[in-house]
C-alpha cells in the first residue's frame, strides 16, 4: 500500500502533512507531476516527473496505483477511476470520494464545466482553509491506521 500524490496542483501545506505522514509511518509517498519536484530526503518519498500534457499525470497514477493505495487528488475523474481500480480518493480539503459519491461529483463537474464553456463565470475554489487541513489530516490518519492494520503492524 502506498500513498500517489496529483502533485502539480497539490497545495504545499498538504505535502508537507504528507512527508511528515511517511516520515512517521514509513508508507511510502509518491509525488506524481510534469514538472520536477523538490521533496526532502527520505526513503519514503518519491518523485515522478512524466511527460507534459493534457492528464499525463493522472494515467500514470491510474497506471500504477492498486487497489487499497491512496491518491490524493482534486481532480474528479482521476478520483472515479482510481475508485473503479479499488484505491481510495481523498481531495486536499479532507474529502474522501467514496462509490456513493463519486457519481454526484462527476455530474456536478460536467455542469460547471458546461456554465464555463457557455461563458458563465463560476469562479474558483476557495482558499484552503486551517479546518480543511485538520479535515485532510483527520481522514489521511483513519487512511494510515487502516492501513498498518492491515499490513499486521
Amino acid at each position: 500500500m502506498q500513498i500517489w500524490v496529483d502533485a502539480d496542483a497539490c497545495p504545499n501545506v498538504i505535502k508537507e502533512t504528507l512527508y511528515r505522514a511517511a516520515a512517521r509511518t514509513t508508507i511510502p509517498v509518491t509525488l506524481v507531476a510534469n514538472q520536477a519536484l523538490r521533496t526532502p530526503p527520505s526513503p519514503y518519498i518519491h518523485t515522478l516527473q512524466v511527460a507534459a500534457g493534457f492528464d499525463m499525470a493522472d494515467h500514470e497514477i491510474v497506471r500504477r496505483c492498486e487497489a487499497g493505495d491512496l491518491v490524493i487528488t482534486a481532480d474528479i475523474p482521476l478520483a472515479a477511476e482510481v475508485i473503479e481500480k479499488g484505491g481510495l480518493a481523498l481531495n486536499p480539503r479532507g474529502e474522501r470520494y467514496t462509490p456513493d459519491t463519486i457519481k454526484q461529483r462527476l455530474v456536478m463537474r460536467d455542469f460547471m464545466e458546461t456554465l464555463r464553456s457557455s461563458g458563465v463565470q463560476t469562479g474558483g475554489p476557495s482558499a484552503l482553509s486551517q479546518r480543511d487541513r485538520q479535515q485532510f489530516a483527520a481522514e489521511l490518519d483513519k487512511w494510515l491506521h487502516a492501513a498498518r492494520t492491515r499490513s499486521g503492524e
